[in-house]
């Protein structure tokens, strides 16, 4: 097992599969006209199944797909196939766009559960938010993912000002769909503009749901991000990733591997650590991955406390989201 320094076993991979996507939502990507990493300093499937199977061997049994928007990649169908012969269970994150071209690749992957981010039903709003229109898509895909049988989590990033008018409109969406609606505090990257007076918390959250609806606590596993609640009669259900207001590093098991093969221990750690360049150079991976593990933070990456608004984002070292992978 991958353990660090507070005894946090970590059997948990986050692997962004690119940093490119078809949508340009503003708290993901810093600008329109995005410098993408060029394919050859990108892992090929080759090597990603090969990095997965070493984290695989020594405790993780989960992977998570991610981007960027992981099926823009024209080998994403490759990939997909390659990791589900791994003892893991296969997910994936994705704006959905694509879903429609990868049902049959997905079924027979045995990827059973999908997060699919979406942080407006207002098709106007969305194509302000992604500067795309794809709204209709989206939804169709959903429908789709649905009624073959998938379980579909939806992220929602809530920013004050902007879409916390709508968490009352998710939540009457869960009444005749089974859907899980995911509400995530707006969290700070590199160049996404972020500012504390933006963040819709936890409590904020509960406090306007709880104007109509009287929300159920769910019980959450030692290493659940959300905060999971239900509502008396709905089909679906709601949750919150309090990650500004109320951090829950104290059970964390993920890790992540970027498009370019840099292993972050935490989605706000500064330090990188490159497998793949190691991999490329005949090199063991496991000595730098135990290094990358025993060196995690206990919380938030070392960069910041739980009061977030003392935080400056000038003072902040990381990546874009998108960089980062979801």
């Amino acid at each position: 097992m991958l353990i660090d320094s507070f005894d946090r076993a970590h059997n948990y991979l986050r692997i962004s599969l690119t940093d490119n996507c078809n949508l340009r939502c503003f708290y993901c990507m810093p600008e329109e006209d995005y410098e993408f990493t060029p394919a050859s300093r990108l892992m090929q499937p080759h090597e990603i199944e090969a990095i997965a199977r070493t984290f695989v061997e020594n405790g993780v049994d989960k992977i998570r797909l991610t981007g960027g928007e992981p099926l823009v990649r024209k080998d994403a169908a490759d990939i997909i196939t390659r990791l589900s012969k791994l003892p893991v269970d296969l997910s994936l994150t994705t704006n959905a766009t694509r879903l429609h071209d990868f049902v049959d690749v997905l079924e027979k992957a045995q990827v059973k559960s999908l997060n699919i981010s979406l942080d407006t039903l207002d098709a106007d709003k969305f194509n302000i938010i992604t500067r795309r229109d794809g709204f209709q898509k989206v939804m169709d895909n959903i429908h789709l993912m649905l009624n073959r049988g998938f379980k579909v989590k939806v992220n929602v990033v809530v920013m004050k000002g902007l879409n916390d008018s709508e968490i009352l409109d998710f939540i009457a969406w869960t009444k005749d769909l089974p859907v899980q609606v995911r509400f995530i505090e707006f969290m700070p990257f590199d160049g996404n503009r972020w500012t504390s007076n933006q963040v819709f918390t936890w409590k904020d959250m509960l406090d306007k749901i709880e104007e109509r609806y009287s929300p159920l606590r769910l019980h959450d596993g030692v290493n659940d991000t959300d905060k999971k609640y239900r509502i008396e009669g709905h089909q679906g259900s709601f949750s919150v990733i309090s990650t500004m207001s109320a951090p829950f590093c104290s059970g964390c098991n993920r890790m992540r591997l970027t498009a370019d093969g840099k292993m972050k221990n935490c989605l706000f750690s500064t330090k990188e650590t490159n497998l793949l360049g190691a991999l490329r150079n005949n090199e063991d991976i496991l000595p730098l991955i135990l290094e990358s593990i025993g060196s995690k933070a206990k919380e938030l990456g070392g960069q910041f406390t739980k009061d977030f608004e003392k935080i400056h984002t000038e003072d902040l070292h990381n990546r874009s989201m998108i960089s980062i992978g979801g």
